[in-house]
């Protein structure tokens, strides 16, 4: 072997050996990255998003200053199914012309069945919806507009049975805002939802989510996390539950200027056959804006 050429000869066996050495990992990175968007495609993303109502007070926050934001919000994230909270009928309306696409279900919580919504948006292409309703938080909860306890004001939570286009496979629904005033009226609802949920799904996986105006240490949160459904099913706190873990800040209230600590009050629950792939606070920004009060709180699930 010429002695000049050696050095060369040394080097291309150093390099391959290394090339050799990281080549596994690199395989099974992505091995595992191609699992994740496996998963993906057989998967329904969902979002539960606090739009906050249309307060023209809000000044720079008021509703037309954002409403383009809130929509980019759902269709960057590719939401498949939306409960909004504090909606009125013109925020949904400004959000099915926004996002072609879009149905929705829902009533408001007012006699009359208007005032704030606690809708559910979807997307017609991926899902179809089979049946739905409206019921109130409240020890009347067929009566329009009816309160109890110490809730200041009427409470509502919708439904909605939908069929997956994609899979054929069927599911429930639910989305709730529950009072932000009164303690017992939350523990209440909570209560109202757990003895509700059976019968509305009747045996298909539930997705509970939507604005509870409690903490993760507070009694309604222990009542949905700690007690069987009629059905001896269970429901799961996403946040705690995802199979890739959380992403985002772990508090959702923001008041539209900073993430205030402590203060995780949205929420997605699921059914214990529903598996959650992914669960996110998203604290999407413009130009130091938040699109709402709330941050929209979303999971990737796959129905058993």
């Amino acid at each position: 072997m010429n002695p000049i050429t050696t050095p060369l000869v040394v080097s291309i066996i150093a390099v391959l050996m290394m090339m050799a050495s990281i080549s596994t990992p690199i395989n099974q990175d992505h091995q595992e990255s191609s699992k994740i968007y496996e998963e993906c495609e057989q998967s329904l993303r969902v979002m539960t998003f606090n739009i906050r109502f249309d307060n023209p007070a809000d000044g720079e926050n008021a509703w037309s200053n954002r409403d383009e934001f809130v929509a980019s919000t759902i269709r960057l994230h590719q939401a498949d199914i939306i409960g909004v909270q504090e909606a009125l009928r013109h925020q949904i309306e400004d959000l099915t012309d926004l996002l072609p696409g879009l149905s929705w279900v829902g009533t408001g919580r007012n006699t009359d069945g208007g005032g704030e919504y606690s809708a559910i948006l979807y997307n017609t292409e991926r899902v179809e919806a089979v049946e739905h309703d409206t019921f109130w938080l409240s020890e009347t909860p067929d009566v329009p507009g009816s309160q109890s306890w110490d809730a200041m004001l009427p409470r509502i939570a919708t439904w909605a049975h939908f069929r997956d286009k994609r899979t054929e496979k069927e599911f429930v629904v639910v989305n709730t805002h529950f009072d932000h005033r009164g303690e017992i009226a939350r523990i209440e609802s909570a209560k109202q939802i757990m003895n509700r949920v059976s019968g509305i799904a009747n045996g298909l996986p539930v997705v509970v989510m939507g604005d509870l105006n409690t903490t993760d240490s507070d009694e309604p949160y222990s009542v949905l996390s700690q007690n069987s459904l009629p059905d001896g099913r269970q429901l799961l706190d996403g946040f705690y539950h995802s199979k890739h873990g959380h992403h985002g800040p772990s508090s959702t209230w923001t008041g539209f200027t900073n993430i205030v600590p402590d203060r995780r009050i949205d929420y997605i629950f699921v059914s214990d056959d529903i598996t959650v792939q992914q669960h996110a606070a998203l604290a999407d920004q413009s130009e130091g804006r938040f699109p709402s009060d709330h941050l929209p709180v979303m999971a990737e699930i796959e129905l058993p």
